[in-house]
């Protein structure tokens, strides 16, 4: 029950991380998105003015004698209609004047003529090698980081606008950081809940869970002394009055109820939390289990194969390994017609073990032989339908995958690790 609470907890956090991952690329990318298309907007208006804003002074040997006053008021009349930005936007009548950057013309002879230049960070020596690395490039990108370029050409020369937009970004990158923050905090917060909400909704299932296993260990108990004696006593009564129909029924019964306490014992004691993992060489422990059961083999005439690679080990439980082994083996003795196979190998990183034998039982799929009281039609009258599902549940605690079908009448059974 804590694997089940754990699980919980886990794809509950996996969610939330997704979820808070998505929706703060999206808002960041968004923003990041709209700070790139102001700076391509602005660019584009310079590449109307061919390189610089009119009213900026003389640059390129364009001079004016506009005012201060009169050059904002050209400007907002000209951009009475501002875009959804407003005022505050890269349509602000005060983009000219507290706008950073600079422009060069390049002519077909690679001759570089200044035509704009509003920048501090940069002296002129730097920005003319720089507009000359970018002359090559075409339409707009981002370069060192905070400054967006446009390169466009008109029939005569190349121009290579530069600007500074590490004043725009500043707020952007301050919303990626808080996002980053804002999001492990929250992962943090989320963990917490969760923990405490798995206590409280696993609580009563905890609970209802050590109830059953405190059942079920004094139900084997219990079992066991009634079925021991009456299996003395039918002995008993064997040696004195022979065997009888009745006896053989008893007899038939004892096991049945044996076998079925036996079964729910060990699947009690398997789902204990406490298990010792350790190296466990499947090889070996596959052979010796096979060899264990083939005077069975011989004794009912079934043909017996094996195809094992050498030295395959992995980290798991040496009991449950052993369990798994001898329950297929035992149930490949009880249902094989004539021929049994056991295949163990391994592929890259890859276990995969089948068992397969052959079965009088029709074509289709056999999920239903891993379901707890569950048993096929070719089944003995001693069969509970425990054991492949005590199987599957140890496969699955090392992390494996098991699946049965019937093909051609073969039944396959396979393990994959």
């Amino acid at each position: 029950m804590n694997k089940a609470r754990n699980k919980f907890v886990l794809y509950a956090m996996f969610s939330v991380f997704v979820l808070l991952t998505l929706l703060l690329a999206i808002i960041n990318g968004v923003n990041f998105t709209m700070v790139s298309e102001d700076a391509d907007r602005i660019t584009e208006m310079l590449c109307e003015k061919h390189g610089m804003f009119p009213e900026s002074g003389v640059f390129g040997g364009i001079e004016t004698n506009d005012t201060p006053m009169k050059r904002a008021n050209d400007f907002s009349q000209g951009n009475r209609e501002f875009r959804k930005m407003g005022p505050m936007g890269p349509d602000s009548p005060d983009m000219s004047s507290s706008l950073r950057y600079f422009t060069y013309a390049f002519d077909k002879k690679g001759g570089a003529q200044l035509i704009s230049f509003h920048i501090s960070a940069v002296d002129d020596e730097e920005a003319l090698q720089w507009a000359k690395s970018l002359s090559d490039e075409k339409g707009t990108g981002w370069t060192q980081g905070t400054y967006r370029y446009r390169v466009y050409k008109d029939d005569k020369k190349t121009f290579v606008i530069i600007i500074d937009q590490g004043r725009e970004l500043l707020p952007s990158y301050r919303i990626l950081i808080i996002s980053v923050i804002g999001e492990v905090i929250g992962l943090l917060i989320s963990f917490a809940f969760l923990s405490f909400i798995g206590k409280s909704l696993f609580g009563p299932l905890e609970e209802a869970d050590r109830k059953q296993k405190r059942f079920i260990s004094k139900i084997e108990s219990e079992f066991k002394v009634p079925l021991t004696v009456i299996n003395a006593d039918t002995e008993l009564i064997e040696r004195e009055s022979g065997s009888s129909d009745y006896t053989k029924s008893i007899n038939r019964q004892v096991r049945k109820m044996t076998a079925l306490v036996k079964d729910i014992g060990s699947l009690a004691i398997f789902e204990e939390s406490d298990k010792r993992i350790t190296k466990v060489n499947l090889s070996s422990t596959l052979s010796f289990v096979i060899d264990s059961k083939r005077a069975a083999f011989t004794e009912k005439g079934v043909e017996l194969k094996a195809d094992i690679d050498d030295g395959i080990i992995i980290d798991a439980e040496d009991k449950a390994i052993k369990q798994i082994f001898s329950e297929i083996c035992e149930n490949a003795v009880k249902y094989s017609e004539k021929t049994a196979s056991f295949s163990l190998k391994k592929n890259d990183d890859r276990i995969s073990f089948i068992a397969v034998n052959d079965t009088k039982l029709p074509n289709g799929g056999a999920e239903q032989v891993f379901d707890r009281f569950t048993t096929l039609p070719n089944a003995d009258d001693t069969a509970v339908g425990l054991g492949l599902s005590h199987v599957k549940e140890m496969v699955h605690a090392h992390n494996g995958r098991v699946s049965a079908r019937i093909v051609d009448g073969m039944f396959e059974l396979t393990i994959a690790l």
